[in-house]
């Protein structure tokens, strides 16, 4: 089985969870940005949650595809118009689609980025036992690089999973379930998100006007923004004195404030070291917001404790250990 390229859309990559376990050899982890939108797009086709999907950057028109044989996908994310052979299609949800049928991504109305998975997952080869690709390294994914037009994608093989929940849609005639999932708790898309942040190991070296200034007023997305690091504009950050730091590791939503004082949060495709200060360190469970705030959204920081941002995650795995026992209950109880 095979997805077939027609338009490749402004940045679509394939990626996983990432290339786990190598950093210590200077390899970056890369990955999908919004891992949340990842892991939900394969619970609902039935694949394990570091399946490889599609990520769909949504800054222009976005990719059009087309499917060799009956496949089931999912589109999670960012809010898209998403339509199959000319008919618009909800998100969120297993889809069933036929042989032959054509995906277009339309408008995206909030967020930046989609994640589209199909049932069995996108077979290419692993490097470093990582799908995901890395395009300034040239590795991961398809040969390196973003999706091309023509580009074929293998897919694998569907789970027993996968299979039931197409047999369900086939009997009921149905293209989707009645069901969603609550997207709008799992990623609460707006404007002017809140970003729960934990203390960095620098805060204390900023002058205490900086450190007021970063937790009470908004800084802007800026367009230099990239999967590398959510560029910010806003009120200057400044130590108390000059710092003379060691480069040391860094992680996926470390906060750093270069020299001119405008902070940086490394993101999927992060350096593996860093020798600038931070302020601070994104809570895990809001990665996903700041992946899919555009440029020019505002964001406005909020300062927890490890105690409140450890508990916010169990809480999170949690509703993911229900959504994918709902979703088996669903398909085996048909």
């Amino acid at each position: 089985m095979s997805m077939h390229v027609i338009k490749p859309g402004m940045f679509t990559t394939i990626q996983d969870k990432g290339r786990i376990g190598y950093q210590k050899y200077g390899v970056l982890t890369s990955g999908g940005m919004d891992p949340l939108s990842l892991r939900i797009a394969n619970i609902l086709t039935g694949n394990q949650e570091n399946e490889a999907v599609l990520e769909i950057t949504l800054m222009g028109p976005g990719p059009v595809l087309t499917c060799q044989k009956d496949q089931l996908i999912a589109v999670t994310g960012a809010d898209v118009e998403v339509e199959i052979d000319g008919e618009q299609v909800p998100l969120w949800k297993p889809l069933f689609i036929r042989a032959g049928s054509t995906i277009t991504f339309g408008p995206c109305k909030r967020g930046c980025r989609s994640y589209l998975a199909v049932a069995g997952g996108f077979d290419v080869e692993p490097v470093m036992k990582s799908k995901s690709t890395y395009v300034r390294a040239k590795i991961g994914g398809v040969e390196g690089r973003p999706l091309e037009k023509g580009d074929v994608l293998p897919i694998g093989e569907p789970s027993p999973l996968a299979e039931r929940l197409v047999h369900m849609l086939k009997s009921k005639g149905e293209r989707a379930p009645e069901w969603t999932v609550n997207h709008a708790h799992f990623l609460p898309l707006r404007k002017s998100p809140v970003i729960r942040v934990l203390a960095g190991r620098h805060l204390s070296h900023f002058q205490e006007e900086s450190q007021q200034a970063f937790f009470e007023r908004s800084y802007q997305v800026t367009p230099q923004s990239d999967r590398m690091g959510c560029r910010l504009k806003g009120e200057s950050i400044r130590l108390k004195q000059k710092l003379e730091l060691i480069s040391e590791a860094v992680a996926f939503g470390s906060i750093q404030i270069p020299p001119d004082g405008q902070p940086i949060i490394l993101l999927a495709d992060r350096q593996t070291t860093g020798g600038y200060p931070r302020i601070g360190e994104v809570a895990t469970v809001d990665l996903p917001l700041i992946a899919q705030a555009m440029p020019g959204a505002n964001l406005t920081f909020q300062q927890i404790d490890h105690q409140e941002a450890e508990q916010a995650l169990f809480t999170q795995e949690a509703e993911m250990k229900d959504l994918t026992a709902r979703l088996k209950l669903e398909a085996f109880s048909f």
